[in-house]
């Protein structure tokens, strides 16, 4: 849960998708009947201390000109809405607040991820929870400086103390009330998704049927490529050692968005032992399950974001369990066993590709 850092990104941030989509590929007419040859248009930005790409497949000579300051606007309100690196922020000024019981009115951005939220910290029984920050910065995570040693098991009660989602009440639309004034909120594992999902819902908005939108790795798309192939996104080798464009696995996309969290590259060495960054809200300590990567596909990259880092917290038995009970919702898991050898576990409806 640390999105939204300064630029530039550090090399140890989680690794999550390289995309495939193929380069801009003219289609011949066959007929003097058919529409303008198109091309697969390139945006791309710094955006939440990561990078955007978005490919809009268009005629040759649209004028998209004016969509990257409309994306770029949309993405600047909710860094302003969600990034907990900027002091005057909606979501640094909601974690200042410290009445108790009384609404706290927010955009409706923001009370759109809360809610989203909530249901994934219902459905996952609280395996993600957007409150688990004070031990994530407890493990030496989300911050410049790390630990020398392993936090005592008082430090780490204190801070669960101050974790729970279900702190916050959501039940007034269009505001918060804390029910625990020291609660705070980090959506870092949420909000890049939302952003693929509003930028996905501007750039359909303007008229365009045929893109893909990516934000740090989270990625949604919809149509076709402008050679008529499907979009293809690819899931990253979980292996430190491996390229950061390394190809485990590609998936085809079609109206679907796709997240994936990993602990292959971001963790911490405490005499010779290997913490994860994904810390278990439930019990403090970062997890420990043989879990190196999981995927989700939903209709949403919302929901997709919030599920993929769930199912680092959850065994893959429980992760799996869990995508098969969801509609429309698929996913992959990957464990590394004992020998060191990677392990597939698919969600049911899933097309191992």
């Amino acid at each position: 849960m640390e999105l939204f850092r300064p630029i530039p990104v550090s090399a140890g941030a989680p690794a999550k998708f390289c995309f495939l989509a193929g380069l801009a590929v003219l289609l011949l007419c066959l007929s003097t009947a058919c529409s303008s040859p198109k091309k697969d248009h390139l945006i791309a930005g710094k955006t939440m201390g990561t990078t955007y790409h978005i490919k809009v497949a268009a005629a040759a000579g649209a004028d998209l000109s004016g969509l990257q300051g409309r994306i770029e606007e949309r993405l600047e309100q909710l860094n302003q809405s969600m990034s907990t690196y900027r002091r005057d922020s909606e979501i640094s000024i909601f974690n200042r607040f410290r009445a108790v019981g009384q609404p706290f009115p927010v955009s409706a951005d923001f009370y759109k991820v809360m809610v989203t939220g909530a249901e994934i910290h219902r459905l996952t029984r609280g395996a993600w929870d957007g409150t688990v920050s004070p031990l994530v910065r407890l493990w030496g995570f989300g911050s410049a400086q790390g630990i020398e040693k392993v936090p005592d098991p008082l430090s780490i009660d204190r801070s669960l103390a101050e974790v729970g989602f279900e702190q916050i009440d959501l039940s007034v639309s269009g505001a918060l009330i804390k029910r625990k004034a020291g609660v705070s909120v980090d959506l870092g594992s949420i909000a890049k998704g939302y952003g693929v999902d509003a930028v996905a819902q501007l750039i359909r908005s303007m008229g365009f049927a045929d893109y893909l939108v990516e934000i740090g790795g989270e990625v949604y798309a919809t149509g076709r490529r402008s050679d008529g192939k499907p979009w293809k996104v690819g899931i990253n080798r979980p292996d430190p050692s491996a390229p950061s464009d390394a190809v485990y696995r590609a998936l085809s996309l079609q109206g679907q968005a796709m997240a994936t969290s990993g602990d292959y590259r971001n963790f911490i060495l405490i005499d010779g032992q290997a913490y994860s960054h994904i810390i278990d809200p439930r019990s403090g300590y970062p997890v420990d399950n043989g879990v190196v990567s999981a995927s989700v596909v939903a209709l949403t990259c919302t929901l997709a974001d919030g599920l993929a880092t769930a199912l680092m917290v959850l065994d893959a038995e429980q992760g799996v369990a869990l995508l098969d009970r969801l509609d429309q919702v698929e996913g992959l898991i990957i464990v590394r066993g004992p020998d060191g050898k990677l392990q597939n576990h698919w969600s049911a409806g899933m097309d191992p590709q």
